[in-house]
């Protein structure tokens, strides 16, 4: 990764008008925008296919690894290819504030569209749709019954179905996929057209030079078709129950720490199969992304246990990860690939020694730079400690804004931060262009940006409040907001700062010069025919 810049933006908070961001024609303009703003990559969150809840909406609690979700369909390209009508996505209901996803709403009105887009199509005789069901079957088979019998037994999890289908025995699972063929071929007509319409995106990014920066969570949801398809994979009891779940210990930000709940990894029946789930997960992710990032991969070192049932993370305690090994095997499958680890947290010496070794660019966080606790100048996360093997940040989804950070933080941590910049001026309204600066002429590879950042944009547009539900993953873009002016702004940073996608640059050059080239032939056209006419008068 040569030295480049690019925006954290997730595809959820996309303009559009039918309640989320999605593979519509707003995700081809954003990837136009990037490239006029001379930036290289698009960071999104996971694409993974989300439960439904207040607590649930969560990228990083997937139904499946390798699912995608069906909420980024895109219901205009169901239009145009006929089996849905426009009045049918004009008379659904998304809610009325189109800076905010509604995931009630969307969860009740988006699946009867595609429901009705799955009836309409004649999937049967599409050598398409069949292509892609041989070659993902391997996982799509699970998730498909798993969905399909989740919504057939009201949504509950996994662990509250009866037995036989709990325990996934061959019988019931032959029993199900008769009973239930058209809610499990719903399912994979849904995967298909997710794989369809991101695939067609990517390439269209791809060819105008920016690179998607894929987010890969650590661990999978408890309620989810790997954990309940393959338990060996898991630490768990003789009825498929955890008997220990994912958190993290106590800290100065949260006394009880955090229960995750995400059940833990058998790591020892990993090392036995050669990590082949993991190298295949990677592989799979391969095909979806350019890059990716993997979230909490401190825990690969060493991880936090949590017995089964606890509700703080008190009792917990840690244990080792697979360690390199992992890693080694990955790249001996797969070889070397564009990996982003995400070592934030507590960091130890086996942590450090981890990343390093991995070889991967680990993270750096503006915002965690200026703690008052940690004033030395050896403070791991201020911009003249980097080396160039790094990717910076000024926060990330799981932050504040920088604008909204600076007003919250104490007197004496603002005190440190204008100093550090030198910048004791700019209010505090407009700190975030002196923070995007420190962060652009660093020496970080890689700079990645929140466009909420780039905007200046306050807490009511944040992403993510850890330890909270309700009000998460739910901000987005309206239309306008990505002017032109900003588009300007970032390109001159790109330039000033070394970071600038030049092939993104000719492309687009090149294309001006085209509608140019187009625009002067008309109008000659048009003149030689009004030419023309006068004469014949």
């Amino acid at each position: 990764m040569n030295r480049s810049a690019g925006v954290l933006l997730s595809v959820t908070s996309l303009p559009s008008k039918y309640g989320i961001g999605c593979f519509s024609q707003a995700a081809y303009d954003f990837v136009d925008w990037l490239a006029k703003a001379g930036q290289t990559y698009w960071q999104i969150l996971p694409l993974g296919a989300t439960a439904y809840g207040a607590s649930s909406d969560s990228p990083y609690q997937a139904y499946s690894a390798f699912a995608g979700n069906p909420y980024f369909i895109s219901l205009e390209a169901l239009v145009e290819e006929g089996v849905l009508t426009q009045e049918e996505l004009d008379l659904a209901d998304f809610g009325d504030k189109p800076s905010d996803v509604n995931y009630d709403k969307l969860h009740e009105n988006r699946f009867k569209l595609l429901r009705k887009a799955y009836e309409r199509s004649d999937i049967s005789r599409n050598p398409e749709y069949q292509k892609f069901i041989s070659e993902n079957h391997w996982w799509l088979s699970d998730y498909a019954l798993f969905m399909a019998v989740h919504n057939f037994f009201g949504d509950k999890p996994w662990t509250e179905w009866p037995q036989d289908i709990r325990l996934h025995w061959g019988f019931a699972l032959d029993y199900y996929r008769r009973e239930l063929y058209f809610d499990v071929e719903f399912q994979m007509y849904m995967q298909f057209q997710f794989a369809r319409q991101w695939k067609k995106l990517k390439a269209y990014a791809n060819s105008r030079n920016i690179q998607i920066v894929g987010d890969i969570p650590i661990y999978v949801s408890p309620d989810g078709a790997d954990v309940w398809a393959h338990p060996e994979l898991f630490k768990l009891d003789a009825d498929n129950h955890p008997t220990a779940i994912a958190g993290c210990p106590p800290d100065g930000f949260a006394a009880d720490g955090q229960v995750w709940g995400n059940p833990l990894y058998n790591w020892d029946y990993h090392r036995e199969t050669n990590f082949s789930w993991w190298v295949t997960r990677m592989w799979h992710s391969f095909q979806l992304y350019d890059v990716v990032r993997i979230d909490h991969f401190r825990g690969f070192d060493e991880y936090f246990s949590i017995p089964y049932g606890e509700k703080t993370a008190r009792n917990g305690h840690w244990e080792k990860g697979p360690g390199i090994a992992l890693f080694n095997r990955i790249k001996e499958a797969l070889g070397d690939k564009a990996v982003i680890a995400e070592d934030l947290g507590y960091m130890t010496d086996t942590v450090r020694k981890l990343v390093c070794d991995s070889g991967y660019p680990n993270m750096k966080v503006l915002e965690f730079a200026f703690d008052s606790r940690d004033t030395g100048a050896a403070n791991d996360y201020l911009p003249h400690n980097y080396d160039k093997n790094c990717v910076v940040y000024t926060g990330t989804h799981d932050n504040e804004t920088i604008v909204g950070w600076f007003e919250g933080i104490k007197d004496e941590e603002r005190q440190m931060a204008r100093e550090y910049l030198s910048d004791y001026y700019t209010p505090a309204r407009e700190m975030h262009r002196p923070f995007i600066s420190a962060a652009m002429m660093s020496n970080a590879n890689v700079c990645i940006i929140p466009i909420q950042d780039y905007m200046g944009l306050d807490n009511s547009c944040r992403m993510n409040q850890p330890s909270t539900v309700g009000k998460n993953w739910r901000w987005r873009l309206v239309p306008g907001q990505l002017t032109e002016e900003l588009c300007a702004e970032l390109n001159a940073m790109a330039r000033r700062y070394g970071r600038m996608n030049w092939a993104a640059a000719e492309i687009i050059e090149r294309e001006e010069e085209q509608k140019k080239a187009l625009k002067a032939k008309l109008k000659a056209e048009i003149r030689a025919e009004l030419e023309a006419e006068a004469k014949a008068e």
